[in-house]
């Protein structure tokens, strides 16, 4: 059970020359990440759900052992702000069926002016099927407490560690026995990268917190310039000193 380690979505032209040789047209781009990581977060959901048979081809065109996590869409968590969630968790579950035994966690990012809900979030957690494993983002201080913390408990739902500018942003809750880290800017040149120290103090964070057979999803999602591709490299090498299994990254693909 590794840390599975990728960045957030892979449809980025600035990746020519970091990921993808200049000459590969995009269309293939999918195939050419899945043979750098062994996992991604897909964001399509979240601006439009796509058909189930985009996700099916996006199931068809990965490797054996691919896991894609997708993060839901806006209409349940900024529009409907998990008001009414019966309908907006069955869309996106059936759709997002066609990844197969490729889907991995869905995660529920909550907007910043959203305020502590727990009983919408325990009726949200409530609608997944089960064995779906489910990643919470708050994004509003509001949210770090004691009652919110048991209903992420009680549903195995894990909350989401997210950084910004190598500094956490959320309380630093286990509350499954699986963990989701997201990284959003660091501090170092050239801006968005994360720096040495501060990936190797989440590599800390996370081996102390979860065992070695506890799957950790690890996404960058500071997509510019390619800083996410180069720090997933890098995270992966110092979470790996630290005595973590860890999934393939670029230039070190099996």
């Amino acid at each position: 059970m590794p840390v599975l380690i990728g960045t957030s979505g892979w449809q980025y032209r600035e990746w020519r020359g970091v990921l993808y040789p200049v000459g590969l047209p995009q269309r293939l781009w999918l195939e050419e990440y899945g043979r750098s990581f062994a996992t991604v977060e897909s964001n399509n959901a979240f601006y439009r759900l796509p058909e189930k048979r985009t996700f099916s081809d996006w199931r068809d065109r990965t490797p054996e052992g691919f896991v894609m996590a997708v993060k839901a869409s806006r209409y349940l968590t900024h529009i409907k702000r998990l008001h009414d969630p019966q309908e907006p968790v069955r869309r996106l579950m059936e759709h997002a069926e066609g990844l197969g035994e490729r889907l991995g966690p869905v995660l529920l990012q909550l907007p910043p002016t959203l305020r502590c809900a727990p009983g919408d979030l325990d009726t949200a957690l409530g609608c997944f099927p089960p064995g779906v494993r489910v990643a919470v983002e708050p994004r509003h201080a509001s949210w770090w407490t004691e009652e919110v913390r048991d209903v992420l408990e009680r549903h195995r739902a894990t909350l989401c560690w997210a950084d910004r500018r190598s500094r956490p942003l959320t309380p630093l809750w286990r509350t499954a026995d699986w963990g989701y880290v997201r990284f959003h800017e660091g501090r170092a040149q050239p801006w968005p990268a994360y720096g040495r120290k501060a990936l190797a103090s989440w590599a800390g964070r996370i081996a102390e917190a979860w065992p070695d057979r506890a799957d950790v999803f690890a996404f960058f999602n500071n997509d510019p310039g390619g800083a996410a591709v180069r720090d997933a490299t890098a995270f992966a090498r110092l979470a790996h000193s630290r005595g973590r299994t860890v999934t393939r990254t670029p230039g070190e693909r099996s």
